[in-house]
């Protein structure tokens, strides 16, 4: 293991908070709703006239038709004028977060404000399970912690995010943590193609045999690198002259180890957990190769633009694979990012294609991140730049192209998790803040909505936690754990306005009657003689 220095963490800690937080918000924060509310002027005109009355008022209907429920409760003979309470504990939309900071912000109250966010605001959580910081040696899986992944270890940790397994807590603590507390738990991700942040550096050592290394030190230019972006340039002329048929007579033993470790990685994973996770992202982020056409079934490598070289058909492969080592109950997802120039007329092709070869596909993850402050800027300004990647992110912010878009993945026939959400804010003013909490509300409302939507998992929950690249203002809380008003706005709706709460009186049968959000509720009351009774029920 790499050797990190270590100083005491009462300066460090000191001077990160001071530095990174503001103000600790009150618990009335109040979130403009519309044009009218917005008295401050947070969003410009064209952006509450995209959220208009009209709109917000469909949303409204397709939460009444699509996330709740009728339920009758028989509660037999009460005492006249008594009333029967009932109360929703928990819901079947799952709210979550990535849970990735697990102990690693370097104080123990820190540490237990984040992780109390599981069980109070979110009832499902997102574990790392990046292979190559996962398994760093071949067959030394990171399961159990060790010193280096206890708060102690961060505590005295001068530079958190130059670590290695910085974001990369062990599973099995975690794990522990979230079903302790009643907590829906998501995997991710068993396979991707990306080589700096998913595969393992020792993966070459092991599938190469013979010449194949020498071979292979003329497709790359230098040696692979864990932890940076990928690089393009890292191929060789040689490599990238190369047809698809020919790397496959160029490295056929590589080709078939690899995908004889992809294999060995599903069912490590499987016959450890079994069905302690609920859910895993079988392949993540595979689209590109099957929108291009490099998918190459029935051949050695899938030799993409995106990842360079895969096992073929390593999407398929998976799902085989997976279906074949987990347990029937645990979910299988695909999940990716389907916004671009092509992509999302083509996920539901591929997700289609897959079921038809007869993969096993759940639920499909579709990722929503607007990383660049700049961009939410403009949306809130209404500000119109006449580029490309501006108005990719307006269609993921414009009501009316996101009913069409939800509408265009229906042939896929399956629920869909809104996997990984990033909003950051603006700047770090109190008005950046809000303008983050008010994007936030609304679309959490809009998937709220959707009858196909099933979850909605937040990426990063703290500030200046993301991997790099990503923007250091986008958590629901600063770096020392103050809440933001996106925070307060998502409180609102999932504990408070998203929850039913009823006092009942029961007719002369000893029902009662009502219509609430679905999930489980917990049903009190006294009966003739005065005696404290509840039940237990679940309302679809």
């Amino acid at each position: 293991m790499k050797k990190i220095k270590m100083i005491k963490r009462s300066v460090f800690y000191a001077f990160l908070c001071a530095a990174a937080c503001g103000t600790t918000l009150g618990s009335e924060m109040k979130i403009p709703k519309n044009a009218a509310e917005d008295t401050g002027g947070v969003m410009a005109k064209s952006y509450w006239e995209m959220w208009n009355d009209d709109v917000n008022a469909r949303i409204d209907r397709d939460i009444e038709a699509n996330r709740k429920a009728d339920a009758v409760f028989n509660v037999g003979k009460i005492a006249d004028g008594t009333r029967v309470n009932v109360e929703q504990i928990s819901h079947d939309f799952f709210f979550g977060a990535h849970i990735f900071n697990f102990d690693q912000l370097g104080d123990k109250t820190l540490n237990a404000k984040y992780k109390s966010l599981f069980g109070t605001l979110f009832n499902s959580a997102t574990v790392a399970f990046y292979w190559c910081k996962f398994e760093m040696e071949r067959g030394r899986p990171r399961f159990a912690g060790e010193y280096w992944d206890s708060q102690e270890y961060w505590a005295n940790c001068s530079d958190p995010k130059s670590q290695i397994h910085w974001r990369r807590p062990p599973t099995d603590p975690v794990i522990n943590y979230l079903k302790d507390r009643g907590v829906r738990v998501h995997g991710h991700t068993i396979l991707w193609g990306n080589k700096s942040y998913n595969i393992p550096l020792w993966l070459y050592d092991k599938c190469l045999e013979g010449d194949e290394r020498e071979k292979f030190a003329k497709i790359i230019k230098a040696p692979m690198e864990s932890g940076v972006r990928n690089k393009p340039e890292r191929y060789t002329e040689f490599y990238e002259k190369m047809s698809n048929e020919e790397l496959d007579a160029y490295l056929p033993n590589f080709g078939k180890n690899l995908r004889r470790e992809f294999v060995r990685r599903v069912n490590l994973l499987a016959e450890y957990y079994k069905d302690r996770v609920d859910s895993w992202d079988v392949v993540n982020e595979s689209l590109e190769e099957f929108a291009d056409g490099y998918m190459n079934a029935g051949k050695v490598f899938c030799k993409g633009k995106r990842y360079g070289f895969m096992p073929a058909d390593y999407t398929y492969e998976g799902f085989q694979a997976a279906q074949k080592a987990f347990p029937e109950s645990v979910k299988l997802n695909i999940n990716d990012n389907p916004y671009g120039p092509f992509r999302l007329d083509k996920y539901d092709d591929q997700i289609n294609s897959l079921i038809s070869r007869g993969c096993k596909i759940d639920i499909v993850g579709w990722q929503m991140h607007i990383f660049d402050p700049q961009i939410i800027a403009a949306i809130a300004d209404g500000a119109k730049p006449k580029n490309a990647q501006y108005e990719m992110h307006m269609r993921k912010v414009t009501p009316k192209q996101m009913w069409e878009d939800f509408k265009m993945m229906e042939s896929v026939n399956r629920p869909i998790h809104m996997s990984e959400i990033t909003i950051s804010a603006p700047d770090n003013t109190e008005r950046g803040k809000m303008i983050q909490a008010i994007i936030t509300r609304n679309l959490y409302r809009m998937w709220f909505s959707q009858k196909s939507v099933i979850g909605v998992t937040w990426w990063n929950v703290v500030d200046d936690c993301g991997a790099p690249g990503e923007p250091s203002i986008s958590g629901l809380f600063t770096r020392c754990m103050d809440p933001k008003p996106a925070y307060y706005a998502l409180d609102e709706l999932i504990n408070k306005e998203w929850k039913t709460r009823l006092e009942l009186v029961p007719d002369s049968s000893g029902n009662i009657k009502f219509r609430g959000f679905k999930g489980k509720y917990r049903i009190s009351w006294k009966d003739a003689s005065g005696a404290e009774k509840f039940a237990y029920i679940n309302v679809k």
